[in-house]
């Protein structure tokens, strides 16, 4: 019985946590099949099938990624082809280049993608719109101090646009939407993320 319960269970998903929405990426993560788990040092990091980068302010995430060690080790397992998720700051996390970077802001790459921060404007220009991604299906998009794709490389596919901007991601293992799923209840696309985790696996 213990074998057929080990058998069953889900791959061990991590989720950065350094700064942000980490306590809803986790719960959508267990909703979805996952074994959620925080990861802030590079031995954890180490022992995970499938990462998160959670929403947040990017700059910092950046900043706190450097001092805790983690950016070298993310960008390694990242290169090496460890599935990643990243939402709304994530996904400028995962970008090759920013447009506008803050001062000392690094990303961790991954996805051949330029980006632009805070395209959808201010905290207080927040929104919620319909967006339908491919694989997925219509799910509800909450943006917050969302930024947008401003341009994709050959090996990148579009899954999502809202208002002409792309707004999900996909480059082989690495996957990012620029709005956060973790604050809707629907658990699909982390659902998405965990099948991505187990065929890589």
């Amino acid at each position: 019985m213990a074998g057929d319960q080990g058998a069953a269970r889900g791959p061990l998903i991590g989720v950065l946590a350094l700064q942000g929405d980490v306590r809803e990426h986790l719960a959508a993560l267990a909703a979805a099949g996952a074994v959620p788990t925080t990861v802030r040092r590079p031995d954890e990091l180490a022992a995970v099938d499938g990462l998160v980068i959670p929403g947040g302010e990017s700059t910092t995430m950046s900043k706190l990624a450097v001092l805790f060690g983690m950016l070298e080790p993310l960008r390694t397992r990242v290169r090496a082809g460890m599935p990643v998720y990243g939402t709304c700051a994530g996904l400028i996390l995962l970008a090759e280049k920013i447009l506008d970077p803050r001062s000392g802001q690094e990303t961790v790459g991954g996805i051949d993608m330029i980006v632009r921060r805070n395209a959808f404007g201010r905290q207080n220009e927040s929104f919620e719109a319909a967006v339908d991604v491919v694989g997925v299906g219509p799910v509800d998009g909450v943006f917050i101090r969302a930024p947008w794709v401003e341009s994709v490389g050959a090996e990148v596919e579009v899954l999502a646009e809202h208002g002409g901007h792309v707004v999900a991601v996909r480059q082989g293992n690495a996957l990012a939407t620029a709005f956060h799923p973790e604050l809707t209840g629907d658990h699909r696309l982390h659902g998405f993320f965990t099948e991505m985790v187990r065929s890589a696996g």
